[in-house]
């Protein structure tokens, strides 16, 4: 197995690294876009390439109902299917079978469900969810777990945590044919001696990497903040350290500084879909009639494509009018924003100045949209 992390440069908790694979090498720390069905949404892989990303998500849960792991592979994998040459991490499906509450059932042999698409029953063990990853020719693969909902009574979430634990086990064990890596998810709700438990539990089994997993699903951003820094202190130093499914700029700025090194996230191409852009001085909603004859762009601070050739007034037009070009040319702006953003905070934590770093980014958030 080709894969490898290594630790470049500490400011305070903060931290910068390097992420080895047989794909390429990902600096860190990185922010991934979100490809759930082998595609970023509008966006071609050239595109991707581009606004500087280095590598990208895809979902397990997806792709196996739809078009079928087998059939990927058969066509070459997932990189040829989709014509990405950078690495893949793909998710396990626990999210997914996570939001299909009225669909699914746990058992600790795994999770039965009925298939969104054509109500078709189907059972997803941990050992299916490498099976699937595997196929689809991963390079970071996801062990499945139990994504604990909230709130959720402290019983609850010690059984689900628990459960999580031994698929992660079962994950472990199971014999692997490929190269691709395979990261531990932490999970303990929104109890902080839960989340220690779990991060003990899961580096005990040992893993390439390790992810902090059932957050950002309804609880607030201090409790959010307070179960990553529970989570992370037990985490190995040598081992890339992975958020799951967050989120907003400030959240990344503040999970860096905590010493997190991967992101992933659907909010700057979902946001971009519903006319929403995000600049350092915050969020602009593209549809307001203020930018009806706007003649300038999203930001006088932006070089990517999108700000360097069209209008607000153009984007404006383009997004009332329910035209597609809205939703590629949004994407490319929030995407080259996001993946910009971590490239400012490797640079400033390899100066050693990540905390001025952090203070002019809250600045501009509070100067606002006027500065834009």
């Amino acid at each position: 197995m080709t894969f490898s992390f290594e630790l470049n440069k500490t400011d305070g908790k903060a931290r910068t690294g390097l992420v080895r694979t047989a794909r390429g090498d990902i600096e860190t720390p990185v922010f991934m876009p979100v490809g759930t069905l082998g595609t970023v949404k509008s966006l071609t892989p050239e595109e991707l390439v581009n606004a500087g990303a280095k590598i990208i998500l895809s979902n397990t849960y997806h792709l196996y109902l739809r078009p079928g792991h087998e059939l990927v592979a058969e066509l070459g994998g997932l990189h040829k299917f989709m014509n990405w040459k950078g690495p893949i991490l793909t998710d396990s499906g626990g999210f997914q079978v996570f939001s299909l509450s009225k669909l699914r059932k746990i058992e600790d042999e795994g999770v039965r469900f009925r298939s969104h698409l054509d109500g078709s029953m189907h059972l997803l063990t941990p050992e299916y969810a490498i099976e699937i990853q595997e196929a689809l020719g991963s390079d970071i693969m996801m062990v499945l777990d139990e994504c604990t909902p909230h709130p959720a009574t402290r019983e609850y979430t010690k059984n689900s945590m628990e459960l999580t634990h031994r698929w992660a086990e079962r994950s472990q064990k199971m014999e692997r044919g490929g190269p691709g890596a395979l990261f531990g998810i932490v999970q303990g709700g929104m109890y902080p001696d839960l989340r220690e438990e779990s991060a003990r539990a899961i580096v005990d089994i040992g893993f390439d990497g390790y992810a902090i997993g059932g957050l950002s699903v309804g609880e607030e951003k201090l409790e959010m903040m307070d179960m990553l820094e529970a989570a992370i202190a037990i985490l190995p130093k040598e081992r890339p350290r992975y958020m799951m499914g967050v989120g907003a700029p400030e959240d990344l700025v503040e999970a860096v500084s905590r010493g997190v090194d991967m992101f992933d996230c659907v909010m700057p191409t979902r946001n971009a879909r519903n006319g929403t852009l995000f600049t350092k001085y915050g969020k602009l909603g593209i549809k307001g009639s203020r930018f009806r004859n706007d003649p300038g762009p999203v930001s006088k601070e932006c070089d990517c494509y999108t700000c360097k050739n069209f209008s607000r007034a153009y984007l404006r037009h383009l997004y009332v009018s329910k035209e597609i070009l809205a939703s590629r040319l949004n994407t490319i702006h929030n995407l080259h924003y996001y993946l910009g953003l971590m490239g400012d905070m490797r640079n400033a934590i390899n100066e050693g100045s990540f905390d001025s770093f952090k203070r002019g980014f809250y600045s501009a958030l509070d100067e606002g949209l006027n500065n834009i």
